[in-house]
């Protein structure tokens, strides 16, 4: 199947600790480029995901999105040290005792006591991450290979048609390139009796200049490819795959032989047809560019 470059992903993934976010934004490039905007602390990541992405697109501008949320409290670690707790209650029990204080200890002012609760921040596991983030990139992925999917589809239709028109040209120039050899010789046939009458024509001579002229703007062969490109097109099209660049050469090739037959043929009607081709030859390219 043919695929365009454009296209877009999203998809979510939740752990015990945190929700995972990717999104993929895809654009058409000359080449494969990819990048990742990630949290700097999982810049390790980025090469997995870039493998990963890889696996799927073979030609295009990919940008990939990774936002990590920790879910509230979650990244944070509440320690409890129950020796310097005894510690505390211990020493105040002295202290109550040995100045003769009626006070008792408080809970929450124990609570408050240096070192009794420790709050330090959670290690995240980065193999669970990963694991996570993959997982969420494959469903980002799926969205965007079946954009790409329905885009490219659109694209064919789109260029078929506009090859369709072509070929209906080229038919046209076909029949009319016939006529114009034998108008030519009708001109010339008159222009020879302006000039000298009808005693001194030689029928020999005009049909040699009539086939002279023939061999200068003959177009056959020109045609002859032209049509050969147009099934090459269509038969890419059909096979479908990596084909964005083989298509690109392959429109270059359409206008050279559009190029050489307007240059042969000086006919108005002709020359209107070929310019009728090149606009719908350069539609096709500018489709072609979006073509995975």
């Amino acid at each position: 199947m043919v695929k365009s470059m454009t296209g877009y992903g999203r998809a979510q993934e939740s752990l015990e600790d945190c929700d995972i976010t990717v999104e993929l934004r895809s654009v058409n490039h000359r080449y494969y480029d990819c990048s990742v905007r990630i949290p700097r602390i999982y810049i390790s990541m980025e090469e997995h995901i870039k493998s990963r992405v890889q696996s799927k697109v073979q030609r295009g501008k990919v940008d990939v999105f990774v936002t990590i949320e920790h879910k509230e409290g979650s990244d944070i670690d509440i320690q409890f040290n129950p020796r310097i707790a005894q510690a505390y209650v211990i020493s105040l029990n002295k202290m109550r005792e040995m100045f003769q204080i009626e006070d008792t200890i408080d809970l929450m002012q124990l609570a408050r006591m240096p070192e009794v609760f420790t709050v330090r921040q959670k290690e995240t596991d980065d193999d669970t991450l990963l694991r996570g983030i993959l997982s969420a990139l494959d469903e980002a992925l799926e969205g965007l290979d079946s954009m790409r999917v329905r885009e490219g589809e659109n694209l064919v239709a789109d260029i078929l048609a506009h090859a369709q028109v072509i070929e209906e040209n080229v038919s046209e120039i076909e029949n009319r390139s016939a006529c114009v050899l034998e108008e030519y010789r009708e001109k010339l046939l008159e222009r020879m009796k302006e000039l000298i009458g009808d005693a001194g024509i030689d029928e020999n001579r005009i049909l040699l200049e009539a086939a002279l002229h023939a061999d200068r703007v003959a177009i056959d062969e020109e045609v002859v490819r032209l049509r050969s490109h147009i099934g090459q097109l269509r038969d890419m099209l059909r096979k479908g795959g990596t084909i964005g660049r083989k298509l690109d050469f392959l429109i270059q090739e359409f206008n050279r032989e559009a190029n050489t037959i307007g240059s042969k043929v000086s006919d108005v009607a002709i020359s209107g047809l070929v310019v009728d081709i090149k606009s719908e030859i350069e539609k096709i390219r500018e489709q072609v560019q979006n073509i995975e």
